[in-house]
């Protein structure tokens, strides 16, 4: 979620309270040795992978899905120098953080978080500051939690808040380095653009 804590202040306040335990998770997640993978299974069969592609000069987290009928994932959004996204609206963030699952990341909250950096919505509900304050207090020791959920769904990711639409099931967005904007070249195929908006289709909220 660092992508979205802007600047000295933002960084203090969301790792103050215990910065050198802050300091060695980085460090885990980031070994050249290891490659962390955390799975968010959906009930529609598919699965985000949340993978730490920790190569030399070239770090960066990927969100990819996957179905076992695919001959290999898709990426929904990049965080690194060259980075890629949105991956996902709110409200589809918001479907899959709170789907129950027997494996992967099952808790509702630890999904909302590590999915996160990979939204960029333009019209976000007026519940997304609690929702996402409610999960950092519980899972973290930030000290002002409300403070950090407002700068973090101020500053979405490395990209520009996107715009999404629905159109014949599909749902797409606006921005300038999404797979998920069929105006792109390098846009995802319309078929696995359909198939995406059908496992992550929650509650549409405002503006979507």
């Amino acid at each position: 979620m660092g992508a979205g804590l802007r600047g000295d202040d933002a960084q203090r306040a969301a790792f103050g309270a215990d910065w050198d335990a802050a300091m060695e998770l980085y460090r885990l997640l980031s070994a050249e040795r290891e490659w962390p993978v955390f799975s968010v299974p959906l009930r529609s069969g598919h699965t985000i992978h949340v993978v730490y592609r920790n190569i030399e000069d070239d770090y960066g987290v990927d969100y990819l899905i996957h179905h076992p009928a695919w001959s290999q994932a898709e990426t929904l959004a990049v965080v690194d120098g060259h980075f890629m996204g949105p991956g996902m609206g709110w409200p589809e963030l918001l479907f899959a953080a709170r789907q129950p699952a027997a494996e992967g990341i099952t808790d509702p909250d630890a999904r909302l978080l590590l999915l996160f950096p990979a939204l960029g919505d333009a019209l976000l509900p007026d519940d997304a500051l609690p929702v996402l304050t409610t999960a950092l207090a519980a899972l973290t020791l930030i000290e002002e939690p409300a403070d950090v959920a407002a700068m973090l769904l101020e500053n979405q990711g490395l990209w520009a808040p996107a715009h999404w639409r629905s159109v014949d099931g599909v749902r797409s967005n606006d921005g300038a380095h999404s797979y998920r904007n069929s105006d792109n070249a390098f846009a995802l195929p319309e078929s696995r653009l359909l198939e995406i908006s059908s496992a992550l289709k929650g509650k549409e909220g405002r503006g979507q």
